[in-house]
């Protein structure tokens, strides 16, 4: 969840505005916090500022919550400790080098871990238990700090395109994925450098493309002339899993990374404008590698801004492009199984007055028959949420031939319709939402939740179902109700539900419509909602993204009851450190130990590989600081949270 497109936002929807309606006030209030709770005692929904820290209350949460702050440094509750798993640049793969920001080269960080960290998964060994002290972390690569990676190379965004060829291609083995053997020993959690199933996944890493694109023209390019097969993954957000055990990683902001003259005067520029792809990008992977270059590879973009899926228990299996999902700036891909067996996926479009997705598989999942579900990810429907009135939510399908998805548009085939997601979207009247993030399943309330992180953009005007403020710089959290939800058999493949204000960031009595327990102390409140997760009583564990820029706070883990008398109190649990963004919240299967990744440290103005901005643990003078992924643990070897 780069900031990316909060400081370019190129890609922006061209009519943002016409599928809003006007502000639903009473969904602000009441009915926000008391709806999903007919049978409890909830709170009323504005909070009102209170004493820190605090223990008690009505919330199930048992840790002392902490102050807000904004340090160099991060901060875990009392009684929690955070431990170091694996950082950039450490042995991933066997014959990695020691880690040496000054001696980097492309062939050593293909076998170290990768840059930022974003989406964490964890899965047991041996594969099929749930096994809480030994399994796979598997981790998303999702861009390098170039200012941060190399010396000598300045400060910002800007150095991104001051590259040489050597310093762009240790950036391009240092995106893409790595999945790592963790085990716990003595209370601590460390990696296994050189572990049988260790891999890197990479730029380079060969691609199997299918579905509904694979094969079309339009992904064909002089390097594939079959437009089935594409070297390696790009700009991975967030991601999700499968319930037949493979790992989805999302593309996200892949725009960045291919330039030249093509972007406003080739066949596909239109196409181009739509996902915000100009001439002169961040990155100079154009200028040194022609793959990237759009006057050379026209295609190259459109086999880029899918869902891949890959098997981390085989480290020698082929990752899959499953662009029946379609093609936009995926901030992940999180999956729930319906009360008729079908799978849905969960997607958002994470960019200012972008979309909310859904993809519904064709056929049911079949848990005795891990090999008939396979490709069940490219078969299926296509839908793309509009938000209305009075809480309802319409699951709007893009399917070729249908309603102005036809060849008067530019539609010819599903292939065109899944390359042009974002347009076709618009052309059925889709609701432009709050930068769409994670979108998760509570598997037991069985309920939606969607992360809109912000929007200063939104007017007045356009404020309506779904994303209820203007100039929402502090986002809010969305609760989407199918048939079903709260008895055990969800109807994810409903095309109409219900939606719900969960919670609507920033501070109470200083940001305008926030939302929250009326209890949520004065360090409770949280700006810029981004991921999220369950443990496994339901509770929700949200991760931020912008609380430094947006409310002078730093990024961090708030967790709050989905249910009950504490239903909506946030309570802070963990800070970063400055410059650093969390990402990827994921528990153990014994819910003994929270995952974090912590992406970008150090990214703030000003900030050099000489003089980070940041005293990241384990920082050694003079080196700049490592994207990290921790692990928070009970002292007393008790739950999380408990």
């Amino acid at each position: 969840m780069d900031d990316e497109i909060e400081l370019e936002d190129i890609g922006s929807n061209p009519a943002p505005g016409r599928a809003m309606g006007e502000i639903i006030a009473a969904r602000l209030t009441r009915r926000g916090v008391l709806g999903a709770a007919a049978a409890v005692a909830a709170a009323p929904a504005v909070a009102q500022p209170l004493p820190v820290p605090v223990r008690g209350g009505p919330s199930t949460l048992t840790f002392p919550e902490l102050r807000h702050q904004l340090s160099q440094n991060q901060a875990v509750a009392e009684g929690y400790e955070a431990q170091t798993v694996i950082r950039w640049g450490d042995p991933v793969l066997d014959g990695a080098p020691p880690y040496d920001p000054m001696a980097q080269t492309a062939a050593a960080q293909a076998r170290q871990f990768g840059y930022n960290c974003d989406y964490l998964d964890y899965w047991p060994l041996p594969a099929g238990s749930r096994n809480s002290e030994h399994g796979l972390l598997c981790v998303n690569h999702e861009y390098t700090n170039t200012n941060l990676m190399f010396a000598g190379i300045g400060e910002g965004r800007a150095a991104r395109g001051r590259t040489t060829a050597a310093q762009a291609a240790v950036e391009i083995e240092a995106h893409g994925m790595s999945v790592v053997e963790v085990r716990k020993e003595g209370g601590t959690w460390k990696a296994v450098p050189g572990g049988a199933m260790n891999r890197r996944i990479t730029m380079n890493t060969p691609m199997r493309i299918s579905g509904p694109a694979a094969g079309h023209a339009r992904l064909r390019t002089n390097a594939d002339a079959t437009g089935t097969r594409v070297l390696g993954t790009l700009n991975n957000c967030a991601g999700g899993n499968t319930p037949w055990g493979t790992v989805i990683t999302a593309e996200e902001n892949f725009n960045n990374y291919f330039g030249g003259a093509a972007a406003t005067t080739g066949a596909e520029a239109a196409t181009y404008r739509r996902y915000g792809i100009i001439a002169e990008p961040s990155y100079a992977w154009f200028r040194h590698f022609e793959r990237f270059n759009l006057d050379r590879e026209p295609n190259e973009p459109n086999r880029f801004g899918w869902v891949v899926e890959y098997d981390p228990y085989d480290p020698t299996s082929v990752p899959v492009k499953r662009t029946a999902l379609g093609r936009f700036k995926h901030e992940g891909a999180t999956h729930a199984i319906g009360s008729d067996g079908r799978v849905a996926f969960y997607m958002g479009d994470d960019e200012r007055f972008e979309y909310l997705y859904k993809f519904v598989t064709a056929r049911p999942f079949n848990p005795n028959d891990r090999a008939a579900n396979r490709d069940l990810m490219d078969d299926g429907t296509l839908y793309v949420a509009r938000f209305e009135e009075q809480g309802r939510l319409r699951w709007l399908a893009l399917t070729h031939g249908e309603g102005p998805l036809t060849p008067a548009n530019g539609f010819h085939s599903q292939a065109d319709v899944v390359i042009e997601a974002r347009r076709a979207a618009d052309l059925l009247g889709a609701t432009p939402m709050d930068r769409p993030e994670d979108v998760e399943t509570n598997r037991v309330n069985g309920r939606v939740y969607v992360m809109l992180t912000n929007n200063s953009r939104r007017t007045a005007q356009q404020a309506g179902p779904g994303n209820p403020r203007a100039n929402n710089i502090h986002g809010h959290v969305l609760e989407v109700i199918h048939p079903g939800a709260g008895t055990g058999r969800v109807d994810h493949s409903a095309t109409e539900a219900r939606w719900e204000v969960f919670i609507a960031a920033g501070k109470p009595g200083v940001d305008p419509g926030t939302q929250y327990h009326r209890a949520t102390s004065d360090s409770g409140w949280l700006s810029c909602p981004d991921n999220i997760a369950f443990d496994s009583k339901g509770r929700a564990w949200i991760a931020t993204d912008g609380g430094p820029e947006f409310a002078g706070i730093a990024d961090g883990i708030w967790a709050a009851d989905t249910s009950g008398h504490g239903r909506a109190l946030t309570r802070c649990f963990y800070q970063a450190p400055t410059g650093a963004e969390v990402c990827g919240p994921c528990f153990t299967p014994d819910d003994r130990t929270l995952f974090l990744a912590i992406q970008h440290p150090g990214e703030d103005t000003g900030s050099t590989y000489e003089n980070p901005s940041t005293r990241w643990p384990d920082f050694e003078p003079g080196r700049p600081p490592r994207p990290s992924v921790i692990a928070i643990v009970k002292r007393d070897g008790g739950e999380i949270g408990s």
